[in-house]
């Protein structure tokens, strides 16, 4: 019985490190390596032609709501067959934005602080200096989180303003051109902001000013809309402020384990919830009513973009909520806001707030209520989140997220103390009781009923619980996947340096001496557990942690230091266990 179940267990911790694996090489836009993708990117549709309103060179317009009544949508229009406009760079010091006077769109942002990691990483810089060609190395490329490009690329921020009711006039929109005012595009030494404006001509009797500002070490972008009657006609008219994104997304496991990539909103009354594009295509997406709060966003493993109402006059406003499946791979999440009825020569301003950058909780939960939740640790989250909070709190005390990573695992070591004592004393037991069970196997090898009868006798005499070992490691898988899930989906990670040769966490250990650490940890925790009676068993036990140590070759760092710690506290409680009961080299 001892032997089928160390059989089960080693093939679950294979199954589950394979599983690991895979998902780790998704996390990183690879490929799965070892299991077929079941979720795969919806293919590209044939690009369909705009249908133009007669009079009018704007597409036919299509949406999904939330059930408000409105009877008008927002414009749509194959980015095939949008119309060149001026782009305007603007740099700051953590962002190199393109806006599109089309619309006045963000259309290409891309983020100082963090490398792409698929361009530029441990073990690619290690393979060109091992092969001496350190000119082939790829140059460095930043994160790009939005770029107006293919279907399968495309990702912009686009506003304007929609009829409340679809009389045929259009207001400017995103897909009308805006001219840009004059003045500087990039933020200089000392200059704590910077603003760019762009004017549409009037449509519909209707003009639109719209301001970006973009403030120094700010991912969160202020833009501000001003829209100005400048007919002779009373004039009602919605702001839309919506995403675009390809519906490509990381390929996940059979388990469906990969986090979370499309639109997410909050509303007070409905909280926080996700929608994937699978539920935008087949008209199941389960919007939010009409409120006087809440927020939208686009969201994806370690950043996140969301378009926020928290100025004090745009707070409270009324806002319905859109979702829409644009064909070609792309999709739209909108949020609508009413504006008042519009005298001639009048105007109105909003202000709303455009977060485009990493998911850092303690900075999402100042700007919007449940904006921290798109920071995804799937099932695991009532765990994850106190995990995060305490390995942060290390983080503030000791200054580097290496030593928090260590410092977690010896308090969660602690706390499991006991627990894992009582595993340990099991297999300490099981161990000492090896011989007999291995002298008894030999001589009953022809007799199994016998065998199995005479087994459970030498465990009731013996006083040793035969699955022992096993329930208080089961109870505290939970909590270390859910670790596993923090330090996975934490953007701290990404460029934490620990000591030495390890600059960033969240890449593989270029010298890979953390991987040949953690080899030989495992092995030595082979050697002090029970040795399986049966000789190929015994064989499987030392070869799975060599087989198991080419992955985390590749894993990241600071997951792999979790692996060494973990196992070095364990062997020093077991070595202290096997020593006191007297089984220490048997």
């Amino acid at each position: 019985m001892n032997d089928i179940r160390r059989t089960i267990l080693w093939v679950v911790f294979g199954f589950s490190l394979v599983l690991l694996w895979d998902q780790w090489q998704v996390f990183n836009g690879h490929k799965p390596t070892f299991l077929p993708s079941t979720k795969t990117a919806a293919p590209a549709k044939p690009p369909v032609a705009p249908v133009g309103t007669a009079g009018s060179d704007l597409p036919a317009v299509a949406g999904s709501t939330a059930g408000s009544g409105s009877s008008t949508a927002v414009p749509t229009q194959s980015a095939a067959a949008a119309p060149a406009g001026e782009k305007v760079t603007v740099s700051t010091d953590v962002f190199k934005a393109v806006i599109d006077s089309q619309g006045a769109t963000l259309s290409k942002l891309e983020l100082l602080k963090y490398v792409d990691q698929t361009h530029q990483g441990g073990l690619v810089d290690t393979f060109y200096k091992m092969i001496g060609r350190p000119e082939a190395k790829p140059e460095t490329r930043f994160v790009t989180l939005m770029e107006d490009g293919s279907p399968l690329t495309r990702y912009v921020a686009q506003t304007g303003l929609l009829n409340t009711i679809d009389t045929g006039d259009h207001f400017p929109n995103h897909l009308s051109l805006m001219t840009a005012r004059s003045g500087p595009r990039e933020l200089a030494d000392g200059q704590d902001a910077l603003e760019v404006t762009f004017e549409s001509q009037p449509a519909g009797g209707l003009k639109y000013v719209k301001t970006y500002q973009f403030r120094r070490g700010d991912y969160s972008i202020h833009v501000k809309h001003q829209i100005v009657n400048v007919g002779d006609q009373p004039r009602d008219a919605q702001l839309y402020l919506q995403f675009t994104r390809h519906g490509t997304v990381a390929a996940g496991t059979m388990f469906g384990t990969n986090t979370f990539t499309g639109p997410a909103l909050y509303t007070e009354e409905k909280k926080f919830h996700k929608i994937p594009f699978s539920d935008i295509t087949k008209n199941k997406a389960d919007l939010p009513p009409p409120a006087d709060n809440g927020w939208i966003a686009m969201v994806q493993h370690y950043f996140v973009s969301a378009w926020l109402l928290n100025a004090p006059d745009s707070a409270k406003l009324k806002r319905e909520f859109r979702v829409k499946d644009l064909e070609n791979n792309l999709y739209s999440v909108s949020m609508v806001i009413p504006l008042n009825k519009l005298a001639p020569g009048a105007a109105q301003t909003i202000d709303s707030d455009l977060f485009a950058g990493p998911e850092e909780e303690k900075k999402l939960e100042a700007l919007a209520p449940g904006l921290e939740l798109v920071k995804d640790y799937g099932i695991f989250t009532i765990i994850s989140k106190p995990l995060y909070w305490l390995l942060d709190k290390l983080h503030t005390i000791l200054g580097n997220w290496g030593w928090a990573i260590v410092a977690l695992v010896v308090l969660l070591k602690a706390a499991f103390y006991w627990l894992n004592a009582k595993a340990y004393a099991s297999m300490a037991k099981m161990k000492a009781i090896n011989p007999k069970v291995t002298e008894m196997r030999a001589r009953l090898k022809d007799k199994p009923q016998e065998m199995q009868q005479e087994m459970m006798r030498i465990y009731r005499e013996e006083k040793v619980n035969p699955m022992g070992g096993c329930f208080p490691i089961v109870i505290q898988i939970p909590v270390f996947i859910a670790l596993y899930w923090v330090l996975l989906s934490s953007v701290e990670m990404r460029h934490a340096p620990w000591i030495g040769w390890i600059k960033d966490l969240s890449a593989p250990d270029p010298w890979f001496i953390l991987p040949v650490v953690m080899t030989a940890t495992s092995l030595f925790q082979t050697w002090l557990n029970p040795t399986p009676p049966d000789p190929m068993q015994a064989k499987l036990m030392w070869i799975m942690p060599l087989a198991f140590s080419v992955m985390f070759v590749f894993f990241p760092a600071g997951l792999v230091l979790y692996w060494i710690t973990n196992n070095v506290l364990s062997i020093a409680q077991q070595w202290f266990i096997n020593k006191r009961l007297g089984v220490l080299g048997k």
